[in-house]
């Protein structure tokens, strides 16, 4: 097994509270549970242990990649929705991190506001897992450095351009990039930037790494020579009242067969999914040889049972 790296009883909020050695030791350690999995060995380290899961926003991989985590590692896992909980009648962040504390042995949590995921974690004893906020998706971004590892064969020195919206992936690529020292070229609209302050942390963690941060409104310079092109929905969970604004200023956005010509030859393309065909990315592109959005889609599970293992 990997050598061991102490995470056990850690918050993973966000990347940022991550160093670039606990990154790339749950990395491995994805990877060996992946090769576990794939020669039918059995792993249960965490029998008798219970992960409480709660969703203030609906999911299709976040739920299903904890769930089927949680029962692989010999774990159960409880799906709470806040019409299942008290919190959804006003019972206080801080009384249900108490509560849930005294049942369960960690909390994944899916919500909007990223104050919130904080103050469950303050209040909690366990673990508490961000598993998406409105500011950001470390999940995701673990699954996708995975990826990249195992297409690319490193992540140093790789340059990633995210074209799109400034949003939650945006900000924990950048993230993610900074801390294990990939630069990272996010591309949006005036007016859709990713936000300032998320953006300076990441350049002062890549000072320190040797990444760059850069923030523009063109995405012809930000794929120029891209290792790894990426993209997201133009409209997250939340937004659908500007969907058709924003598909008219998104437009020259969109990850298309001349755009993905400016990155490199054998650039890989990911998306965090569900897709739009047709919106934010081309069906050749998004179907063509060099995406990998189902690997990707994949490691979800390998990388949060590595975090799993870990933290519990």
């Amino acid at each position: 097994m990997t050598a061991t790296i102490q995470l056990k009883g850690k918050d993973f909020l966000t990347l940022a509270d991550y160093s670039k050695e606990e990154i790339e030791y749950l990395l491995h350690l994805a990877v060996e549970l992946k090769e576990k999995q794939q020669n039918g060995e059995r792993y249960t380290p965490l029998s008798g242990k219970t992960l409480a899961m709660i969703f203030e926003k609906p999911s299709t991989r976040t739920r299903v990649s904890f769930e089927v985590g949680m029962v692989q590692l010999g774990g159960h896992a409880l799906h709470l929705s806040s019409r299942d909980l008290q919190i959804g009648r006003g019972e206080t962040i801080a009384d249900t991190a108490r509560v849930l504390s005294e049942y369960v042995d960690a909390i994944m949590i899916r919500t909007f506001e990223h104050e919130k995921v904080a103050e469950l974690a303050h209040y909690a004893t366990i673990p508490v897992i961000n598993g998406l906020t409105d500011d950001d998706h470390p999940c995701q971004a673990l699954a996708d450095l995975l990826t990249i590892y195992e297409v690319k064969g490193k992540l140093q020195g790789l340059k990633l351009a995210y074209i799109g919206d400034g949003n939650n992936m945006a900000h924990a690529l950048m993230l993610a990039a900074a801390k294990v020292g990939m630069h990272c070229v996010v591309a949006s609209p005036k007016g859709y930037e990713p936000k300032e302050a998320i953006v300076k942390e990441a350049k002062q963690i890549a000072n320190e790494s040797g990444a760059t941060i850069v923030v523009t409104n063109d995405p012809y310079e930000a794929i120029a020579d891209a290792d790894v092109v990426y993209t997201d929905v133009w409209a997250s969970m939340g937004q659908e009242a500007e969907a058709n604004e924003r598909m008219h200023i998104f437009a020259p956005f969109q990850v298309n067969e001349a755009l993905v010509q400016r990155a490199k030859q054998d650039f890989m393309f990911l998306h965090c999914l569900p897709a739009h065909r047709g919106e934010e990315v081309t069906e050749g592109v998004i179907d063509g040889k060099q995406s990998y959005i189902f690997q990707q889609a994949s490691n979800r599970l390998h990388a949060q049972k590595a975090l799993l293992v870990s933290l519990l």
